[in-house]
């Protein structure tokens, strides 16, 4: 595989490990791993064109937020590889849907007794929730954010 198609088969989101859509979201850092004989100058042409041409996906508030390494010996298997890791706005997703079956789940007090048989109390729950609903309101202030302009 070219450096080309390892990229774009990176960015797909049929390889994500988590149940997002990129589209709901925009990249705040990504970090891709290259593995194989590639060229250093090849690899940041293609992510600064990458980045370039769809630069409506990544915060604009952080500059070169793309981050690539070459591995020259290849894997085993294969001829090249790429591992992709990145933190996208998209995750909210994740926290919502969870937020939204915690909140069904207490209304109902649903297996609340087992945990507070072990020692918690209930305000550990209303604690929790907090946290995740403030968690998704910081992914999506993150991703509305925009650079200001400074007036002279």
């Amino acid at each position: 595989m070219n450096v080309q198609e390892l990229i774009n088969q990176s960015f797909s989101p049929r390889n994500f490990f988590s149940n997002v859509k990129p589209d709901d979201g925009k990249y705040m850092t990504a970090s891709l791993v290259f593995r194989g004989p590639m060229s250093s100058q090849e690899v940041d042409e293609k992510i600064e064109k990458r980045q370039k041409d769809n630069s409506e996906d990544f915060v604009e508030w952080i500059p070169n937020n793309m981050k690539t390494s070459i591995v020259e010996v290849a894997p085993v298997d294969y001829a090249s590889s790429c591992t992709f890791v990145s933190n996208t706005t998209a995750l909210k997703g994740i926290f919502q849907r969870l937020a939204t079956q915690f909140g069904a789940m207490y209304k109902r007090k649903a297996f609340l007794h087992w945990y507070k048989g072990e020692g918690m109390d209930e305000m550990e729950f209303q604690e929790a929730d907090k946290n995740v609903r403030d968690l998704i309101t910081e992914y999506q202030d993150k991703q509305d954010a925009v650079i200001a302009q400074e007036e002279e």
